[in-house]
């Protein structure tokens, strides 16, 4: 039967940030792919159908207690590493790279459900295992382990960026644990050396391409360095109050390409300007502030590794939308949370929202 104390106890403040998020993001996505007319696009319809399926996600994330996703955690990552297993089999190709696999009317991708899975089994690991003097770099050798199959896989598709956010999430997640300062330096130096090899020996010509366009964006301003300069262009043309909704003139005329996913945040604050964008930035900090402090209450150390978790797959992803619109990190595929067009991103992260819910409100219960 239904707890009445799950709603005496809910955790509203995350779920209205979260609400009105997804309400500014039907709005970016209207605007970004519209055309003329009153009639409704069908990315937005779509993107209203991910929302309603991303809802019943976080109902059912919120609805089963978070203590049984430790005991599901292994289960769940084995499930994402077969499915990231078939998608070089039977994935669909899009954009140059085979990253989804079509079920139907719908297409997901198995990457973004793997962060789900990889959250649950580090936090597993981490709460199960505790050393009194923190983590050393041979505590997290087995962990590392579950992190670098998943980002393999993931970067052969090719996809960089969540292989990128794969050991961002691992990172945030030792530290919060409690990673000794020493191996903490050390992990760095390692993790130099890591972005050397990739540089040289994983990443393809095209991605080496857009970090040099980044660093000169005038060095091909016609190719590789078109997105950065038309994205500059639309955030600078916003100025303080914004053009208006729908008068997006860089949309409009098709300047700034992948409007309604990678570049949705130009779009937005071409159209609502410095304050508006400023009011965006409010809203994430928001939701930040309230992941770490449930993190903080957190009864015991499963459910705040799994707020701490919520907060890393939110804000990465945020710092990389937004600083590659605005010129100052390089190009990569990664949409804006709650906010650009997507499938499995945006239910990936509605799915993160509830068990950020599920963690709050269950602190008052048990």
């Amino acid at each position: 039967m239904f707890d009445r104390r799950l709603i005496a106890h809910f955790e509203w403040p995350l779920f209205l940030l979260t609400l009105t998020l997804l309400g500014v993001g039907v709005l970016a996505v209207y605007s970004a792919t519209y055309t003329g007319g009153p009639r409704l696009n069908p990315t937005l319809v779509r993107q209203l159908i991910w929302i309603g399926l991303g809802s019943l996600g976080m109902a059912l994330a919120f609805g089963i207690d978070y203590h049984r996703f430790e005991n599901w955690a292994y289960p769940l990552y084995l499930c994402t590493f077969l499915l990231l297993l078939l998608v070089p089999l039977i994935g669909s190709v899009g954009g140059g790279a085979r990253r989804w696999i079509v079920f139907g009317p719908l297409s997901l991708q198995p990457s973004e459900f793997a962060k789900i899975s990889l959250l649950l089994v580090l936090a597993r690991f981490f709460h199960r295992y505790t050393p009194q003097d923190g983590y050393g770099l041979r505590d997290l050798v087995y962990p590392t382990v579950l992190v670098l199959i998943p980002a393999a896989l993931v970067l052969l598709q090719p996809n960089l960026g969540t292989a990128a956010s794969f050991g961002l999430l691992f990172v945030c997640l030792t530290f919060a644990a409690g990673l000794r300062w020493g191996s903490f330096a050390l992990l760095g130096v390692i993790s130099g050396g890591v972005l050397s090899l990739l540089w040289f020996f994983v990443m393809e010509p095209y991605q080496k391409e857009r970090v040099l366009s980044f660093l000169d964006p005038g060095r091909d301003p016609l190719g590789t360095g078109y997105h950065v300069v038309q994205s500059k262009i639309s955030v600078g043309s916003g100025m303080l109050w914004g053009k208006g909704f729908l008068q997006s003139t860089q949309s409009r005329l098709d300047f700034l390409p992948e409007t309604h996913t990678d570049f949705v945040f130009a779009v937005f604050a071409e159209e609502w300007g410095f304050v508006g964008a400023a009011g965006l930035l409010v809203l994430y900090g928001l939701i930040l502030t309230r992941l770490l402090v449930i993190a903080w209450r957190a009864r015991e150390r499963f459910g705040a590794l799994l707020a701490v978790g919520a907060a890393a797959l939110v804000f990465w992803p945020t710092l990389f939308n937004i600083g590659m619109n605005i010129g100052v990190l390089p190009v990569v595929g990664i949409p804006l949370p709650l906010v650009s067009y997507g499938g499995s991103s945006l239910l990936t992260v509605m799915l993160v929202m509830g068990l950020a819910l599920n963690v709050s409100t269950r602190r008052a219960i048990f």
